[in-house]
């Protein structure tokens, strides 16, 4: 664990005495931290600690369990978060402290749902324990099919053309782009060259993907459209609201949720952008875009797929929804 420095202001006094206790996961290499912006120090009823590692906060989430803290603060972007649920399931199981997220990393989609001030501190989301709003959110379950290796919890999968604005965004951001802008920007690309684009082009060449919904393993619905055993791009998440005001599971619903495009028709491509934001006309699945609901699903798939900026390898995963976390946010 790296030490946290000496010379910052304590804020255990924020906490009564013998109240419940805060552990705070900061990660000073997040785009927005870089070693600054820690408000307290680790004193009273604050436990600060800085891991370098995903065994390091592993370490950590188990000191803070035995601390019995009552309140975990996350201080680090999208991948922190993901690692640190992660981490935590082996920790916590389905049974978590109350969560908080400072938005301190280059994109931030879990704080676009969850609606925090991109300047929230920390001194500020200890206060809001005692009178902050509490938003509850689903993670989502992610593991090889055969149960091989250890869950990861995150929000946001996305495979095929997702996986290349992924790309495409890491570029934006060496070029200065982040969070919001950065997200569009790689969206309107990505149309862009599925509008342009020839076949041979690798955003429209689509991926290898077989979805298989609920316990029943029901077959996911397909359109005449483009090759049967490949889609365009396939996205899942339980949240509720994306950047931009993006729709990307058509109107806003709660839960773990499926969009796919089967392949990128150029008349469909066009309308992408009034689909995005929230336009769903019945006839959408005959023209190769849905939308699904479901507790659970399998995912065989050809290609990496990305789960909260990460990548994985092609394969069969087992994808559910994970422990549900209530967050703290300011009123």
């Amino acid at each position: 664990m790296n030490e946290t420095p000496s010379n910052l202001p304590p804020c255990g006094g924020l906490l009564a005495d013998g109240g419940p206790k805060v552990g705070v996961i900061y990660n000073p290499r997040s785009h927005r931290n870089q070693g600054r912006d820690l408000d307290c120090v680790a004193s009273g009823n604050v436990l600060v600690e800085q891991p370098a590692t995903r065994d390091d906060i592993t370490a950590a989430l188990h000191l803070f369990a035995r601390e019995n803290i009552e309140y975990l603060i996350i201080n680090g972007g999208d991948g922190t978060v993901r690692d640190v649920l992660t981490c935590g399931y082996a920790v916590f199981g389905d049974d978590w402290p109350e969560v908080a997220v400072l938005p301190k990393g280059k994109t931030n989609a879990l704080n676009v749902d969850l609606g925090a001030p991109a300047d929230w501190n920390l001194a500020e989301a200890i206060g809001s324990l005692a009178d902050g709003k509490r938003i509850k959110r689903h993670t989502m379950k992610v593991q090889a099919a055969d149960g091989s290796a250890q869950p990861r919890l995150g929000f946001i999968l996305g495979a095929g053309g997702f996986t290349l604005g992924v790309r495409a965004g890491q570029e934006a951001h060496r070029m200065g782009a982040f969070n919001s802008f950065a997200v569009g920007a790689t969206t309107a690309w990505g149309v862009l060259q599925g509008l342009f684009g020839g076949d041979d082009n690798v955003w429209r060449r689509g991926v290898g993907i077989k979805l298989e919904l609920g316990a029943e393993r029901a077959v996911f619905a397909r359109s005449t459209y483009g090759e049967a055993a490949r889609r365009f791009v396939m996205m899942s998440s339980t949240l509720e609201k994306f950047p931009v005001g993006i729709k990307l599971f058509g109107p806003e619903k709660a839960g773990l949720k499926i969009a796919v495009v089967d392949h990128p028709r150029r008349r469909m491509m066009a309308l992408l952008p009034l689909i995005l934001a929230g336009w769903n006309p019945p006839w959408l699945a005959e023209v190769g875009v849905h939308f699904v609901s479901t507790d659970q699903y399998v995912l065989t798939i050809e290609d990496e797929f990305i789960l909260d900026g990460e990548a994985y390898p092609q394969g069969r995963y087992a994808v559910s929804k994970g422990p549900e976390l209530s967050f703290v946010v300011p009123k």
